[in-house]
């Protein structure tokens, strides 16, 4: 292949669109007003054939102050999950965007009572609970897809093209993470940093999305054998920048889930996995992505902060007659529509019969590598990823 077709061949991934058929309007329900609701609720009122119908907040009042900010004034309001499923009967389709540790609860408890899901990330806190999320969607019928909306991202499928051309080769070696210098997300409150609320910190906020980036592209293999290690030095530190810069730094006593987290994973096929995320560190970068073959290597260069797409134009490293080349893939530069696209996909799924956009028997290994990070930094040693039978 010419080095410009080369270069060419993977600037060409076009966002699909199609029709929406109004005839048919599902009806949709909300789990969680908190901030990430907000992008749901923003997507769905983009779409002429969705009736957001209800709302469930734990929080005394936050569900009605959603639904008079985004001016749903016959959304009827809940105080809890069970509340809402049980009095809503001809929900569709469910939004779950409460905090970690109720997202398999809310999840199976909609399943349970046939309605479709959309489960925001990370799928959980454990691997035993993303087990017990699968058995629900099994024994339901009922779609159910995680929200990691970076597999919508076109510089995110280049990556999977690239990779899935075969132009790498034998995948033997992958590098990932990246994170923030400052970045632990406390201005929106302390559901991100107690393990109450939750679970996992850096790991689950934007962890799962690197993971998720190289495992997809190259087909997700099974997880292995995981040796990780995490801390929460800045957490926990009342003089971290972040605390001193907004004058919270009684957060610091609340602060008990892992702020950076690193780990040697082996995959099925042997493939490394060479994985480090953070959410405070000193340093710019934690690195970028490189994913080794033996016929070339992709560079991914790493995003300031962590957001679902990447820093900048990949190369691939090769060699063509015997001379070592490097090929740039451009960045692809249309407007972002990823967060519609991964709701719009489930809403088409649903009402055409297809399968869950992103599935679940692919997340279980995201979560899988997660829960084998946390275990295996508490033991200190390596340990062996035992899956669960579905």
């Amino acid at each position: 292949m010419a080095e410009a077709s080369r270069r060419d061949a993977f600037n060409d991934v076009k966002r699909e669109t199609k029709a929406i058929d109004t005839s048919r309007k599902l009806k949709v329900a909300i789990i969680g007003t908190g901030w990430i609701a907000d992008s749901h609720i923003v997507e769905y009122k983009k779409m002429p054939d969705i009736e957001v119908v209800a709302l469930a907040d734990l929080v005394d009042g936050k569900a009605k102050a959603f639904a008079d900010k985004w001016e749903l004034p016959d959304a009827h309001i809940y105080a809890s999950h069970k509340e809402l499923i049980d009095n809503e009967k001809d929900i569709d389709l469910v939004s779950v965007c409460t905090y970690n540790r109720t997202h398999a609860e809310c999840a199976i408890y909609a399943l349970d009572h046939g309605i479709n899901v959309i489960l925001e990330k990370p799928m959980c806190v454990t691997l035993d609970e993303a087990a017990e999320i699968m058995k629900a969607e099994k024994r339901s019928g009922k779609l159910l897809s995680i929200g990691f909306q970076p597999r919508f991202d076109p510089n995110m499928k280049q990556v999977r093209e690239v990779v899935q051309s075969g132009v790498l080769g034998k995948i033997y070696y992958i590098q990932t993470g990246g994170g923030r210098r400052a970045g632990i997300p406390f201005p929106f409150g302390t559901t991100f940093l107690e393990q109450k609320t939750a679970g996992i910190g850096a790991m689950g906020d934007i962890g799962c999305y690197s993971l998720d980036m190289v495992l997809n592209a190259i087909g997700y293999p099974k997880p292995l054998t995981v040796s990780g290690y995490t801390s929460d030095f800045f957490g926990k530190n009342p003089n971290y920048s972040g605390y001193v810069k907004s004058g919270h730094s009684d957060y610091s006593q609340l602060f008990n889930v892992e702020d950076f987290a690193a780990a040697f994973v082996r995959l099925e096929g042997d493939i490394i996995l060479d994985f480090r995320i953070s959410w405070a560190m000193h340093m710019d970068t934690a690195g970028d992505t490189l994913i080794l073959g033996t016929k070339g290597g992709l560079k991914i260069p790493s995003a300031e902060c962590w957001s679902g797409s990447i820093g900048g134009p990949m190369k691939i490293f090769h060699s063509i007659g015997g001379n070592l080349v490097e090929t740039e893939i451009p960045l692809v530069t249309e407007q972002e529509h990823a967060f519609y696209d991964k709701i719009r996909s489930m809403i088409d799924a649903i009402k055409d019969g297809g399968t869950a956009p992103i599935p679940t028997s692919q997340i279980l290994y995201n979560q899988a590598i997660i829960d084998g990070i946390i275990r295996s930094a508490k033991e200190k040693k390596e340990l062996t990823i035992e899956l669960p039978e579905i």
